[in-house]
């Protein structure tokens, strides 16, 4: 077994080679505001680097007050920084079928940087079955391939006065050979840039039960110029085949491949599995299944407790990597969250629904 110690978020690693039976444990902070009170409810959905700082992002199931904002977080602390951004629909798309749900409470999964301008975020929508298109909306965009409401890609960016705003918005169509299924709450929940401004989305299940991961092709000057569908493409990626139940991917990102040719490699986080899938985009490598085991820090634990307790369910929902650490983020499962309730100094934290801030160095030999 490999064990990942944090002190106060500094890593020391100790090295080993991977294989198939390790189990890496990764123990985190919990995330607290600038004052150190819990950050109660906020239910993570997404996480990306953002100007030397962690940003993460809130699903529908949050607190509302947490819904519709960027948190800034300092990594090295755990703690959320002074600066979030609040967002708002663009007065551009008021006009949008998709316009009534974006306002009000979207069910926001993923969240991302334009990697060529860092004034630009991407989220993606999931589950918008409380929100049904009705009349001419409907008939234009039933055709998506999945679910009735169609998956929209979400394009956020700063202006001038500092305002958060969705600018644009596009839906998503599936080819029905891709056999996506309708799943409205089991769809993409992982979005992440690759090399060429390809973008690489995550699905938690389709029709087979399997987790997939398609492409968007953003490389055209003109892609937000379109109100079309945004046709998805399947890169056809060798992923983990798993017979039995639902193995969902729920975040993912990029790592850059050794050479100029290689086009990286996809780090996918299949939840259920508490398992990190290194992904070959290039085709030629079989994914390769990191184990991971997910422990809490217990702060001034009585001598009855230990200063980690391991997790019972974790759920992580964002990953984000930056000079080769791998931050991660949980989304409190709130039917399960309870259940990694040990030592009481600890309930206070599982009864808000409180995540935590993981740390995971990376390890080349997980890539050969």
């Amino acid at each position: 077994m490999k064990l990942i110690k944090q002190v106060g978020l500094l890593l020391a690693l100790i090295s080993a080679s991977v294989i198939a039976d390790d189990i890496i444990d990764v123990q985190g902070r919990w995330i607290k505001d600038p004052q150190g009170k819990i950050m109660a409810d906020p239910q993570p959905s997404g996480l990306t680097h953002w100007r030397g700082h962690l940003v993460t992002l809130a699903d529908r199931s949050a607190m509302l007050s947490q819904q519709g904002v960027l948190h800034l977080i300092d990594q090295n602390s755990a703690r959320l920084l002074p600066g979030a951004m609040r967002f708002t629909l663009a007065e551009s798309l008021n006009q949008s079928c998709f316009a009534d749900y974006l306002a009000d409470t979207p069910d926001l999964e993923a969240l991302t940087v334009d990697p060529d301008n860092d004034k630009v975020f991407y989220t993606i929508t999931e589950d918008a079955s409380m929100s049904p298109l009705q009349g001419a909306c409907k008939t234009q965009w039933n055709n998506t391939g999945s679910t009735e409401f169609p998956t929209l890609l979400v394009r956020l960016a700063l202006n001038d006065q500092g305002e958060l705003k969705m600018t644009h918005v596009r839906p998503l169509q599936f080819a029905a050979e891709m056999q996506v299924g309708n799943f409205p709450n089991d769809g993409i929940e992982g979005i992440t840039f690759a090399k060429g401004r390809q973008m690489y989305i995550a699905l938690e299940k389709d029709a087979s039960s399997q987790a997939r991961i398609f492409k968007l092709d953003m490389s055209s000057a003109d892609f937000w110029k379109s109100e079309d569908f945004i046709k998805v493409q399947d890169p056809k990626l060798k992923l983990p085949g798993i017979d039995d139940g639902n193995h969902p991917i729920n975040a993912l990102d990029f790592y850059p491949g050794d050479s100029a040719e290689h086009p990286g490699y996809l780090l996918a986080m299949a939840r259920n599995n508490n398992q990190l899938w290194i992904v070959d985009l290039a085709g030629e490598k079989s994914a390769k299944i990191i184990k991971l085991a997910f422990w809490a820090e217990v702060e001034n634990p009585p001598s009855s407790c230990k200063d980690w307790e391991k997790m019972n369910n974790a759920s992580i929902e964002g990953i984000s990597l930056e000079d080769n650490i791998l931050w991660m983020v949980n989304d409190p499962w709130k039917v399960n969250y309870l259940k990694n309730i040990q030592c009481e100094v600890n309930r206070p934290f599982y009864e808000q629904m409180a995540p935590l801030l993981f740390a995971l160095p990376v390890d080349k030999s997980w890539f050969k």
